[in-house]
């Protein structure tokens, strides 16, 4: 297992973490198998979304902004409940097909790292298995 270390820099945002996360799998030399992309932190996910237009995710963190507002009334002592119900939505992980030895992944599809509690230090562990 391979871990990435994530610096984010705004409280909500998606970080494109394609490139890195391909270059770790690709060290491992897999022809075909699967890579798990996890991240271990609550207040945190990761997605897979489109790449190719930046408006895509300053959309996504809008609206989610909107649906899930910093302050509601919530009860959690540490002021962070917003982060931990988007981490829930989004989810801690993906999974990636890895065939012929690339990873598999749509023209305009992205993995990204989403922080909801930030600015942090963050890690992404990335698991491969194959052959």
């Amino acid at each position: 297992m391979k871990t990435l270390q994530i610096k984010s820099r705004q409280q909500v945002e998606m970080i494109d973490i394609t490139r890195d996360v391909c270059n770790v799998i690709s060290e491992y030399n897999v022809t075909d198998g699967l890579a798990v992309i996890f991240t271990p932190h609550t207040t945190a996910a990761i997605t897979i979304n489109e790449n190719a237009d930046p408006d895509v995710c300053r959309d996504i963190v809008m609206q989610i902004n909107k649906m899930i507002p910093m302050q509601d009334g919530y009860r959690h002592l540490e002021g962070n409940s917003a982060a931990h119900i988007k981490s829930s939505l989004f989810g801690a992980s993906e999974t990636l097909l890895i065939n012929k030895g690339e990873v598999v992944l749509g023209t305009w599809q992205g993995i990204y790292f989403c922080e909801f509690d930030g600015p942090r230090q963050r890690q992404v562990q990335i698991k491969v298995i194959g052959r």
